[in-house]
C-alpha cells in the first residue's frame, strides 16, 4: 500500500509549497529528536522528514501525484517512475557526486554558524547630521545563551554521536534502476546533517544556543551622515546558531526636512527675502546657519535670483573611510520683496523716484546676457 504522503504531513493534495514547508516544520519541532526522546516520536519524525523531502522535490512530487511512491523499490503504482523513485537529480549526484546534484559526501556539518546582519532605521534633524550623534537605541536580536553559553546542552551534558548515521551527517541509501544500483545520499533525518544530537537540550534555548532578547546600544553617528547613510556596528547583529559569532547592525540613517535650509550633499541651499528697499541701497544682515550667526553683505543695487556663496558654512564631507575632509558651502539665493500695499504717501514718494529715473515704463530686454535685444537676435536667425 503506497505510503499517505500528504496525509503524513497533514495537508491537502493541493497545498503550495510553503504550506507544506510550515506542516513540515511544525511536526519537527514537537517530534525532533533533540525535544521528544520517545521512540514512537523518533520513528515518526523519520516519516515526517521522509514525505517531506519527497513533496519537496517537484519531480518526486509528481510521482506522488500519478500514484506512485517514491520510496518503494519499484516506484510505485501506475505512474512508475522511469528512474525507480529517483528524480534526475539523484541519479546525477550518485555519478557525480555532490557538485552535480546537491548531494552527499559533505560529511557532517557544524552546528556553530555565523549570525546574520540587522538592519534598524532612524530618524536624524538636519542639526544632528552636521554636529554627529550618539544616540540610544533599542534592539530585539539575538544573542548567546547565558545557560549553556551556547552548546545548547543542559548543565552537566554534552552532544553525543548520532545512532543513524554514525556520525556522518548524512545517510545513504540503494536503489535499483535501469541504470544499475544508485547510491544516493542525503542529510540525516534525525541529526540533520550534524552527526550528532543533544539528549538533553538547554531549558532557557531549547538546544539553539541562543535565545532572543531585547536590549540597549549606543549608536555613535558621525558628522555629515546623510539620508540612506548606514553606520555599521559591528557584532551587534543577530548571534548565529549554536552561539555562533554575532552579525552586524547596521543604522540607516532617515534624515528629516529642515524649515530653512535643503541640502545638496554637504553643501547647504537657502532663501533669502529683503525688501526692496534694502536690495537697491545694500545693508550688512545677521543670517543664521548651523553654526551660529554670519553677517552678509548685501551690496547695493542687488538684483532678484543673485546667488551669494558662503564658504564653509556648510556640512562636513563625510569620506567613505568615516574621516571627516573639510566642509561644504551654504548658497544663499536673494528674492527682493516688492511691496504689495502702499499708502498715499509712499505712492507719492515712488512715483516722484520714478520720475527722477526715468523709469516711467519698462524696457523689453534679451534673457540670455548677449546684448543687442531679443528682436535684434530673431531678426539675425531670420533674415530676409
Amino acid at each position: 500500500m503506497a505510503r499517505d504522503y500528504y496525509g503524513t504531513l497533514g495537508v491537502r493534495p493541493d497545498a503550495s509549497a510553503d504550506e507544506i514547508k510550515r506542516a513540515y516544520r511544525k511536526l519537527a519541532r514537537e517530534l525532533h529528536p533533540d525535544v521528544n526522546p520517545d521512540e514512537a516520536a523518533q520513528q515518526r519524525f523519520r516519516e515526517v522528514t521522509a514525505c517531506y523531502e519527497v513533496l519537496s522535490d517537484p519531480q518526486k512530487r509528481k510521482i506522488v501525484d500519478m500514484g506512485g511512491d517514491p520510496l518503494s523499490n519499484g516506484g510505485g503504482g501506475g505512474g512508475r517512475d522511469p528512474f525507480g523513485g529517483f528524480g534526475l537529480g539523484d541519479i546525477m549526484d550518485a555519478f557525480f557526486g555532490a557538485a552535480a546534484g546537491g548531494g552527499g559526501g559533505r560529511g557532517p556539518r557544524s552546528r556553530v554558524q555565523p549570525g546574520s546582519d540587522a538592519l534598524l532605521r532612524i530618524e536624524l534633524t538636519l542639526e544632528e547630521c552636521n554636529t554627529g550623534v550618539s544616540r540610544d537605541i533599542t534592539v530585539d536580536t539575538a544573542i548567546l545563551c547565558e545557560t549553556c553559553r551556547g552548546t545548547g546542552c543542559a548543565a552537566g551534558t554534552s552532544p553525543t554521536t548520532c545512532d543513524t548515521c554514525h556520525g556522518r551527517g548524512e545517510v545513504q541509501s540503494v536503489q535499483r534502476s535501469f541504470l544499475g544500483q544508485v547510491v544516493t545520499a542525503r542529510a540525516c533525518p534525525v541529526c540533520r546533517g550534524f552527526g550528532e544530537v543533544i539528549p538533553e537540550p538547554c531549558a532557557q534555548c531549547v538546544g539553539e544556543g541562543r535565545v532572543r532578547s531585547r536590549r540597549t546600544i549606543t549608536a555613535k553617528i558621525p558628522p555629515g551622515v546623510a539620508d540612506g547613510m548606514r553606520v555599521r556596528l559591528s557584532g551587534q547583529g543577530e548571534v548565529g546558531p549554536g552561539g555562533g559569532p554575532a552579525g552586524d547592525l547596521y543604522v540607516e540613517v532617515q534624515e528629516l526636512p529642515h524649515h530653512t535650509f535643503e541640502r545638496a550633499g554637504a553643501d547647504l541651499h537657502c532663501t533669502l527675502r529683503v525688501p526692496m528697499t534694502t536690495a537697491a541701497l545694500g545693508a550688512t544682515l545677521k543670517l543664521e546657519t548651523l553654526d551660529g550667526q554670519v553677517e552678509l553683505e548685501v551690496s547695493p543695487g542687488t538684483q532678484a535670483g543673485t546667488e551669494r556663496v558662503i564658504a564653509g558654512r556648510g556640512l562636513p564631507r563625510l569620506r567613505s573611510t568615516g574621516r571627516v575632509d573639510g566642509r561644504g558651502d551654504l548658497h544663499v539665493h536673494i528674492e527682493v520683496e516688492v511691496p504689495t500695499k502702499l499708502d498715499a504717501r509712499q505712492v507719492e514718494l515712488l512715483r516722484e523716484l520714478a520720475g527722477l529715473r526715468g523709469e516711467e515704463e519698462g524696457t523689453l530686454a534679451g534673457t540670455n546676457g548677449r546684448g543687442g535685444g531679443l528682436f535684434s537676435r530673431l531678426r539675425s536667425r531670420h533674415p530676409r
